[in-house]
């Protein structure tokens, strides 16, 4: 006999479809991140990620003004200087570029969130996360003098109104140093998410154009995961809760679907962040511009596809399209 169950009962209806769907997607689940850099009167377009450009803090009230008009709570920032050095000062001085667009944000969009990147990557010389030892010969990465920039960068970046702090360093003891250097000043209450689990993927050579950031010797995978290990990601993050984190992240995203869900297994009451990168966003945009998939369609599925997997927040850079198509 045809079994009694039949499945496709519930797919025939458009509205009973959307009344079964497991998984939403909202533009409340998104966060826009923006490139920042010094200089007047400047949009600079992104290359390898159309769409998306360096904004000079000026000319943010343009695209504050496009995120306002959606319901998309929250912008990361990430910052290029004027100038670099080998310790990133401009990470942390009161005037850095992150610093003022934090304060421009405030004034120009005061209901929407300001979560800033913590990291030296953009502000060194070197490109890399952190204060390098050159004597040994290969990237080394001194952790723990740069758990004492990093809480600078962190104290300077609360003191100039930022909502929320979002570590991507990937340095040992890294959320215990912020926790304490947030509250020795007075900021108990900003939240700290953590880029948990942060892999040394092919998939970020988009952004290191966009923030100016690739490293000018060597590569990250000293401080960086390695993209095959799984059990790693999950002792990362068991050592981030611990030491105080607020919201756990996993990056990227598409590639590591199956993270996500180990982590959100393990840590189900925590808030989990994806970060949607910007290799994934490049791919679907250059596919679309050369007519091979419908970027609206593969767009929305990609970001579900994050929901489903565990993700609370996706930080995306189709985020200003996706909460159009959503609306």
């Amino acid at each position: 006999m045809f079994p009694q169950s039949r499945m496709r009962r519930l797919r025939m209806h458009p509205q009973l479809r959307e009344m079964v769907r497991e998984t939403s997607l909202s533009p409340k689940d998104f966060i826009l991140p923006l490139f920042v850099r010094h200089g007047v009167n400047q949009q600079i377009p992104i290359s390898s990620m159309p769409g998306q450009f360096q904004w000079t803090v000026d000319r943010l009230p343009e695209i504050l003004a496009d995120i306002t008009a959606t319901e998309i709570p929250a912008v990361i920032l990430f910052g290029i200087p004027e100038q670099k050095d080998a310790l990133g000062s401009d990470a942390y001085c009161s005037h850095g570029i992150v610093q003022q667009a934090v304060r421009a944000i405030r004034e120009h969009a005061p209901d929407l969130m300001v979560i800033t990147d913590v990291c030296l990557c953009e502000f060194t010389d070197h490109g890399h996360c952190g204060v390098v030892n050159e004597s040994t010969g290969r990237v080394d990465v001194d952790n723990d003098a740069t758990l004492e920039l990093l809480v600078k960068e962190a104290v300077s970046h609360a003191q100039a109104g930022a909502d929320m702090i979002a570590p991507s360093g990937m340095m040992d003891g890294m959320i215990a140093a912020l926790r304490g250097g947030l509250d020795a000043n007075s900021f108990s209450h900003i939240p700290i998410m953590s880029y948990a689990a942060k892999y040394a993927s092919a998939f970020y050579g988009p952004f290191r154009d966009a923030a100016e950031s690739a490293p000018q010797f060597g590569d990250r995978r000293t401080y960086q995961m390695d993209p095959a290990n799984g059990n790693e990601a999950l002792r990362e993050v068991q050592l981030d809760v611990e030491e105080g984190a607020d919201l756990l992240m996993v990056k990227p995203a598409l590639s590591y679907l199956d993270i996500i869900r180990r982590v959100k297994d393990a840590h189900p009451n925590i808030p989990l962040a994806a970060y949607n990168v910007s290799g994934e966003y490049a791919m679907v945009k250059s596919a679309a511009a050369a007519g091979w998939i419908d970027e609206q369609r593969i767009t929305l599925e990609i970001l579900t596809s994050m929901k489903r997997a565990g993700a609370d927040i996706i930080l995306t850079y189709h985020a200003l399209d996706a909460a159009k198509w959503l609306g």
